[in-house]
């Protein structure tokens, strides 16, 4: 035994697939260099499709089969002899045609992945890293679009923190933008409102998505008001007022609004930075000039864009960007390069900062240009990740190269947009939220969003209206709850079902929401994993009423090596029938591989794999506890192993969940 500890904690005493894998590749290499041409990344193992083949399969004799024209059986007979006797390995086969199955050591790999459970064998690799997203515009209600940006932007987060990385969240603010001057020159001009007319507006967000489709649809009718909503622009970037006063007053009222919905998904942000503070400060103008002295953009003297500012493009279509008009208004790509240059630190500048909003001990920050000694500072990041739809791919990648012509490599480099397809409604969700559509509308398969037009659906219907179904399922179900506790559990089962729904599709395949789909207690859903975490916390509450073992008893027991580790001495597998043994394994070399899915969902910014997982070990956590009862075992050490295996994947899914923002209740 202690040999095998020695052997297995070289680095540190994790004992997670992550860590296994890596010790023996290192092992592996060192055994191997001086027989076969090979270097360290050539080693990499694979999962066989069946547990019996073994726990990690390595298919390393075909590549060296190929170099050494030999026949990769052989070669792995050969290396069968030269890798005999290596930590945390039970057994080694050779299987197919030249794959060395790996066979782990049960026992020992079991009871120290227990003691480092709450060990991550994750580290951080950036110094800090940025993560924008939401970024809703400040003009009108949050929609089910908006939703998908946070819950990707919010689960990329959380998986960089488990990993160990220090993050800011940014959710950026375009108050000055063209589509808050569409609702201010509503406001003026069809409505004839004051700022004080505006305070006594309930639901104000509600009221500007009316009025901003309102606008849009006069705008595009009477095409003589652009010189007045060119004025109104000109004004607000400027801070003239009542125009500026008045877009300030509006965007911030919303952005409330935004912020109260995103909460009741569990989104928070760090800080808020805000376009009217990046022309406050005239960090676009730094950007600008030094555009200019490294010639990354050029005046044009002639021809359709006369007296514009240009960027050259490496783009066979459009062989450049305007990125300052002839009238000298900045467009968007213009100023979010000025903004990605601030979070990398490289204007040398920042924002001033105000509290925006206090909320369970966290201070939201928001940008200003006025002076003041707050004392906070943002931005500064060694990563970027910029969460936005995939139809601003374009001038993500027009961002990127103006770092390059900037001569920022390293920045460009480390600049990600975290692309992802729109959601759209299925025709029986429009008929749940009594959403009438068009004649030539009826027909299809999904109906998409439009805000300019005002179709869609609020962010705040949708998850009202799936709170209303979760709560009279939970009603049927616990009608002995108290109203504050079916609400309460109505309102996680809704927030659990949404980020699910959201995050188990590839990002970068359109989403068609469906509430059935998403409320299901059953299949791929939000509740089928909560449900599953709900009957494992009733376990161990119904293992105190019965036998005054609480949880907490448990993990002191199983999560440490001093006295209170007595109860769980060896964790006898061999008093398991061989049937429970394989059903036991299966449950627990699957859920070690936690660590591998958060870094590969982060590398592939794909989160849709860690939803999988969830599913899968929710399937084999399921299928072990209906097979396996716990509290009726008589026999005490198969009784032990059994609370030991649904501890262990237990805390997992608890992470899992967590990392997903899908939050845990109470009962379903």
């Amino acid at each position: 035994m202690e040999v095998f500890l020695k052997s297995c904690f070289k680095y540190n005493k994790e004992l997670s697939m992550l860590k296994i894998k890596a010790q023996l590749k290192a092992d592996i290499f060192e055994r191997l260099k001086s027989r076969y041409p090979l270097s360290p990344s050539d080693i990499d193992f694979l999962y066989p499709p069946q547990l019996k083949m073994g726990d990690l399969a390595l298919s390393l004799p075909f590549p060296l089969a190929k170099k050494l024209k030999a026949n990769p059986r052989q070669i792995a007979q050969e290396m069968l002899v030269l890798l005999e006797g290596l930590p945390c390995v039970d057994k080694l086969e050779v299987a197919g045609a030249g794959y060395v199955n790996f066979f782990l050591e049960k026992k020992d790999f079991f009871k120290y992945r227990l003691r480092s459970i709450r060990t991550s064998s994750l580290r951080p690799e950036e110094t800090k890293i940025i993560v924008e997203h939401t970024n809703i515009n400040p003009n009108k209600a949050a929609h089910i679009g908006h939703l998908r940006n946070a819950c990707l932007g919010d689960t990329l987060v959380r998986c960089l923190r488990d990993k160990g990385e220090t993050v800011e969240v940014q959710n950026y603010i375009d108050d000055t933008g063209v589509q808050v001057v569409d609702v201010v020159f509503g406001v003026l001009e069809l409505e004839k409102k004051s700022p004080a007319d505006l305070e006594t507006i309930e639901k104000f967000d509600y009221y500007c998505w009316d009025l901003y489709s309102r606008t849009v649809a006069y705008l595009d009718g009477h095409p003589e008001t652009q010189a007045r909503k060119t004025e109104i622009l000109k004004r607000i970037e400027h801070g003239q007022n009542p125009e500026s006063g008045l877009a300030h007053a509006i965007s911030r009222r919303i952005l409330t609004a935004h912020l109260a919905t995103m909460k009741r998904i569990g989104v928070a942000y760090d800080v808020l930075p805000c376009e009217s503070s990046i022309l406050g400060l005239k960090f676009w103008e730094m950007a600008f000039a030094l555009l200019k002295d490294k010639q990354g953009i050029t005046y044009v003297s002639e021809g359709d864009n006369k007296g514009c500012w240009v960027m050259k493009l490496e783009d066979e279509a459009e062989k450049e960007k305007i990125i300052v008009r002839s009238d000298g208004t900045v467009t968007y790509v213009g100023k979010d390069i000025a903004y990605q240059l601030w979070k990398f630190g490289l204007l040398e500048k920042d924002f001033y900062y105000e509290p925006f909003l206090k909320d369970d001990g966290h201070t939201l920050w928001i940008s200003t240009a006025a002076p003041n000694d707050s004392g906070q500072a943002f931005g500064g990041a060694s990563k970027v990740y910029n969460v936005i739809d995939t139809r601003q791919s374009y001038l993500q990648k027009v961002v990127v190269q103006g770092l390059r012509a900037l001569h920022f490599f390293r920045q460009a480099e480390k600049s990600n947009h975290f692309s992802y397809e729109m959601v759209a409604l299925s025709p029986r969700s429009l008929k749940e939220l009594n959403i009438e559509v068009s004649r030539e509308e009826a027909g299809k398969a999904f109906h998409e969003v439009s805000g300019r037009k005002g179709l869609g659906v609020k962010a705040d219907d949708l998850l009202n209206r799936l709170v209303e179904k979760a709560l009279a399922e939970v009603d049927k179900r616990n009608p002995d709850l108290r109203p504050e506790q079916k609400k309460r559990t109505a309102g996680q089962i809704a927030c659990g079902a949404l980020r699910y729904f959201m995050l188990k599709y590839a990002r970068n395949s359109l989403i068609i929401f469906d509430f059935d789909d998403a409320l299901s207690f059953e299949g791929e859903t939000g509740p089928y994993l909560q449900y599953t975490a709900v009957r494992l916390n009733s376990i161990f509450r119904k293992m105190e009423d019965r036998e005054g073992v609480s949880l907490a008893d448990i993990e002191k027991g199983l999560s440490s090596e001093g006295p209170e580790a007595a109860a769980w001495p060896e964790f006898p597998i061999e008093s398991l029938a061989p049937e429970e043994v394989s059903s036991f394994w299966d449950l627990i070399i699957y859920a070690a591989r936690l660590e591998e899915e958060i870094l590969h969902s982060v590398e592939s910014l794909e989160f849709s794999h860690l939803a999988k997982f969830a599913f899968n070990l929710c399937q084999k956590l399921n299928a072990y506890y209906h097979r396996y009862p716990i509290l009726a075992e008589e026999n005490k050490a198969v009784k032990n192993m059994r609370i030991a295996t649904i501890y262990f994947a237990r805390q997992v899914l608890a992470r899992t969940l967590d990392l997903m923002g899908v939050p845990v209740p109470e009962r379903m």
